[in-house]
């Protein structure tokens, strides 16, 4: 099935179908067992994510502004490499990766290289869920999962780590995309 799915990125199905489709066949088959999947979804952070996807929907429709994008895309020059990675990290860690990506588009759309730009935002959102345990969702699922197992990851302890690994990757991205 996975293999499956991979080529069905390649043959160009959109990526949300043919993971759906996926899925959908792979608990149809009953190779799994859908009550093994089912318990294994963790409903608190689901509604987190819901909750996270509403804040930001409703913030880009009602701060997310035309005047508030010319306004603030003149003030922080974007189409400079360095900027656009500097604030794509600063957001990834203040709203999480995705969601500033998703606010973020708005600014994108609109630079003179849109192409190089979503690069240089993937690559900085990424590499700055590593900065600090908030700065990614993943890193909460396993600090919550750490927990579970009598391991305590603190925000001072995880951010030792993330801050040099995150300024290291971020300058070398952003050197190697500009």
């Amino acid at each position: 099935m996975t293999f499956g799915v991979i080529a069905s990125f390649f043959m160009g199905l959109p990526i949300a179908e043919a993971a759906l489709i996926g899925g959908s066949l792979l608990l149809m088959s009953r190779a799994v067992n859908p009550r093994k999947l089912y318990a294994g979804i963790d409903g608190g952070l689901l509604l987190m994510f819901a909750g996270l996807f509403i804040v930001v929907a409703g913030a880009e429709k009602v701060l997310v502004t035309p005047n508030l994008i010319e306004a603030v895309a003149g003030q922080f020059h974007f189409e400079d490499p360095w900027i656009l990675s500097g604030v794509t990290a600063i957001l990834s860690n203040l709203v999480s990766n995705v969601p500033a990506v998703l606010i973020l588009k708005h600014f994108v759309t609109h630079l003179p290289d849109p192409g190089k730009a979503w690069r240089i935002v993937a690559m900085s959102s990424t590499f700055a869920g590593n900065f600090t345990l908030i700065g990614s969702v993943a890193n909460l699922i396993v600090a919550e999962r750490a927990n579970k197992e009598g391991v305590t990851i603190s925000f001072l302890a995880y951010w030792r780590i993330g801050l040099p690994l995150t300024l290291i990757s971020l300058a070398f991205g952003t050197w190697w995309l500009a």
